[in-house]
């Protein structure tokens, strides 16, 4: 790494320095390239509503290198350490993965494998969780226990709140994600989703369970749909359970899978060449997962395990020089007010002032926390915990969002968008007078279609000029909604992250969609 460690280093210069490295690392020269691959990804966008583009995290400056599972055997390290660690570990990239997929397909099981791969779970814990599945009857779900912490999470077999942990590999730090099924759970899905770079859409290869997820109605079609908008723009489908009586490592069963979800995966804007990779495993035994598959169980497999797919996997760089944005998921109290979420532009460090927004109160960072270590500064695509002064734990609410001064978010009751309907409920109209929840990054609203402007035709993809009165499944509209109390939001082509929303109806996505513009600073209240 070429970056020198002295504290006293101009910050600019040592941006810069970072800049090109990552550039070198990933065969690109041009500094300015990100910026000109967003303005790219975003006139494709205004062609295709689904075609969202990537995201990616660029970390600033990196924490030290252990990533322990739970908070209480965080290592303190001394300023200086740090600042070495710190230095040493630049070239990593940090990326966050969600694992999404119908309830039961072992999406806990497999990222609880994944842990114990990488040495983050030791076989003695392993040997406990084990004996408490016995107990409880579930000896198959001893590997979920790593990420399923809690009772009601371990009596019922199923994830509910987002699990968190964290694992790294040769080229790559990975924060993962393991995110509810189960369709009571899917605004917790979606909270999780929204924070994620990359996705592994875990599918059950046991006959009759991928029949159960892919159908009308299944957790595996809006899962993908969701992921798609939320901004999860890369793809690893990992058909699960090969290792099952039923399946048998068949290759008839997983070329089935995958030739059903390649026209689906298309039709929810992925593209299926660039963006998604198909493969193979065994969660609950690891089989294809840090190293690949011995040829006697599965003769045709030639291609990656699941930790090559993901250490290889490419996600365009963002901006650390650009305005400070990190939509606020949770708050606690601990010596001052910590705000978590995830940095979505800019980068921030110990002693920057900023203003927490829609409430326009200006706050003062007195720590960063990475993972779950303290750091000096911080860029975009990390998770952070901030510890903030100026205002009171209980004046923060989930959504709200931390911005610098000179540039903040907008704060609006209504704005205009772009909305493509998925599906309507039963014999439900789409028209003015129209409400539903409104998700989008942190922010969980209720809201109503107050105005359809104009409806886009479906083959040239153009705005078509007669004024629509209502619209029905598959329809692509411009339309102004209205929400009940202020949020904050960004255009699309400023900021992909901050302005994908999902429109949702008695549990279930009627409309996923892209905020186009924004009242003027006069008219948003």
């Amino acid at each position: 790494m070429s970056t020198p460690n002295l504290p006293e280093m101009d910050i600019e210069e040592e941006i810069r320095a970072l800049q090109l490295d990552s550039a070198e690392d990933n065969g690109a020269i041009d500094v300015e390239e990100p910026k000109q691959q967003a303005v790219e990804q975003v006139d494709a966008m205004e062609e295709d509503l689904v075609e969202v583009p990537h995201q990616n995290s660029e970390t600033i400056e990196a924490e030290p290198k252990e990533f322990p599972v739970k908070e209480k055997e965080a290592v303190v390290h001394e300023d200086s350490e740090e600042l070495n660690d710190a230095a040493e570990e630049n070239n990593k990239r940090h990326l966050n993965v969600v694992f999404i997929g119908h309830v039961d397909a072992g999406k806990s099981t497999t990222g609880g494998q994944i842990l114990f791969l990488s040495g983050q779970v030791d076989e003695r814990t392993i040997q406990k969780y084990e004996k408490e599945a016995k107990e409880k009857s579930r000896e198959s779900w001893y590997m979920a226990f790593i990420m399923d912490t809690n009772e009601e999470e371990r009596a019922k077999g199923k994830t509910v709140e987002v699990g968190r942990a964290y694992f790294e590999t040769e080229t790559t730090r990975f924060t993962i994600l393991d995110a509810p099924g189960h369709k009571s759970y899917v605004p917790n899905m979606i909270s999780g989703a929204s924070q994620a770079d990359i996705g592994v859409l875990v599918i059950s290869a046991r006959k009759g369970e991928f029949e159960t997820g892919y159908e009308k109605g299944g957790q595996t079609r809006e899962h993908v749909q969701l992921a798609k908008t939320l901004g999860v723009s890369k793809l690893l489908v990992v058909v699960n359970k090969m290792d099952d009586p039923t399946v048998n490592w068949s290759k008839e069963r997983y070329d089935e899978i995958e030739s059903k979800m390649i026209p689906f995966l298309r039709s929810s804007g992925y593209n299926v060449k660039k963006d998604v990779q198909f493969l193979p495993i065994s969660g609950l035994i690891g089989t294809n997962m840090k190293t690949r598959v011995d040829k006697k169980t599965c003769p045709w497999w030639n291609g990656p395990c699941l930790f090559e797919a993901m250490d290889v996997i490419e996600v365009p760089l963002r901006d650390p020089n650009g305005p400070f944005r990190m939509p606020i998921i949770d708050k606690f109290k601990d010596m001052g007010t910590v705000a978590m979420g995830k940095v979505e532009s800019g980068s921030v460090r110990e002693g920057d002032a900023l203003l927490v927004m829609p409430n326009k109160v200006q706050v003062k960072v007195l720590a960063v926390y990475c993972d779950e270590n303290k750091v000096r500064r911080a860029g975009p695509g990390e998770n952070l915990r901030v510890r903030i002064s100026g205002l009171e734990e209980d004046d923060i609410l989930s959504g709200f969002v931390l911005s610098s001064i000179s540039r903040p978010i907008a704060a609006v009751y209504e704005f205009v968008a772009q909305l493509q309907i998925l599906e309507l409920l039963d014999n439900a109209i789409f028209t003015a007078g129209y409400k539903a929840v409104l998700h989008i990054h942190a922010v969980v609203e209720e809201c109503e279609i107050i105005e359809l402007l104009q409806q886009m035709d479906p083959k040239t993809r153009k705005l078509m000029k007669k004024k629509v009165l209502f619209v029905k499944n598959g329809a692509v509209v411009m339309c102004r909604i209205q929400v009940n109390s202020m949020i904050c939001v960004e255009k699309f082509s400023d900021f992909p992250q901050l302005g994908r929303f999902t429109l949702r109806t008695e549990g279930k996505t009627i409309a996923v969609g892209k905020v186009t513009d924004l009242p003027t600073a006069g008219t948003s209240g």
